[in-house]
């Protein structure tokens, strides 16, 4: 209401200053609909301005950019305290790459599958505790056969066909798990999640000043930070405690991290480390 009182304001008075009344009479329906000229400012004394108007929309990609065509992105550097560092280029062949489903779940698999400790063991019937004498003997009694109480039917005895230590890893190529994290680095820049940050140094590590950062950014709720070295000790003691915050170095950086948090962080250091890394020739 106050914003609308400001505008009928303005426009009335530079109407007046413009057009004497007679001629707002004479021009009809124009004279209602003249736009004054007048700039508002945060320090203008007509009353409160809107804070919206004034904050800033940062575009990561622009509009009419056409998704997976290796074209080199332009996007702004910053720091925790939203100012501007410039721009830093990052290329297509890493971060617009076509996307593609079957790659990504293909490597999120393999992933989990290595992760597995494959420690699951039971016992069989020769490493079962017990001993190895028939219970009683084979006929007259009436009751079922048996030649030993270390059988799977009996309390206490063996487990058949049970799990043993094995590995669950699956085999996926090289180049297949380098595409998908180039796959999940492109998709997080497509959809305006990726933020570069000049670097990720924090002046003191308190936890409240992460907290404040995290609050001030639009529909997030798990956030990937990623530098390039080891991640200092303020930086972890100002995270930790967070659970809606992780850190990773550049050589950490995974696939199922990236698409299990929402928002993607990276300095420059680990773009440059990251981009180095994917166009290293692969050993064979």
């Amino acid at each position: 209401m106050a914003t609308k009182a400001i505008l009928r304001r303005l426009i009335s008075s530079s109407s007046s200053t413009l057009f004497p009344p007679k001629t707002l009479a004479s021009q009809g329906t124009f004279g209602s609909r003249m736009l004054s000229t007048t700039i508002l400012t945060p320090d203008s004394s007509e009353g409160a301005f809107p804070a919206e108007l004034l904050k800033p929309q940062k575009m990561v990609l622009a509009p009419d950019h056409t998704r997976g065509l290796y074209q080199d992105l332009v996007i702004p550097m910053m720091n925790f305290h939203f100012e501007e560092k410039g721009l830093l280029t990052l290329p297509g062949d890493v971060f617009d790459v076509p996307l593609r489903k079957d790659i990504v779940h293909k490597v999120v698999r393999w992933q989990l599958a290595k992760r597995q400790q494959g420690t699951h063991s039971t016992k069989t019937i020769s490493e079962v505790s017990g001993t190895g004498r028939k219970p009683y003997q084979q006929k007259g009694t009436g009751k079922a056969r048996h030649g030993t109480l270390r059988g799977p039917q009996f309390r206490g005895g063996c487990a058949m066909h049970g799990p043993k230590p094995r590995s669950h890893a699956i085999k996926v190529n090289k180049k297949v798990r380098r595409l998908g994290l180039k796959i999940a680095l492109s998709a997080r820049a497509a959809e305006g999640k990726l933020l570069v940050f000049d670097n990720l140094e924090l002046p003191t590590h308190k936890t409240k000043n992460v907290v404040s950062w995290f609050e001030q950014l639009e529909s997030t709720k798990k956030i990937l930070l990623v530098d390039g070295g080891p991640i200092s000790d303020k930086l972890k003691l100002a995270t930790q405690n967070l659970h809606y915050v992780n850190v990773l170095p550049s050589i950490g950086l995974n696939v199922y991290s990236i698409l299990w948090h929402d928002t993607l962080v990276m300095s420059r250091d680990a773009v440059n480390r990251i981009v180095e890394r994917m166009n290293t020739p692969i050993k064979r």
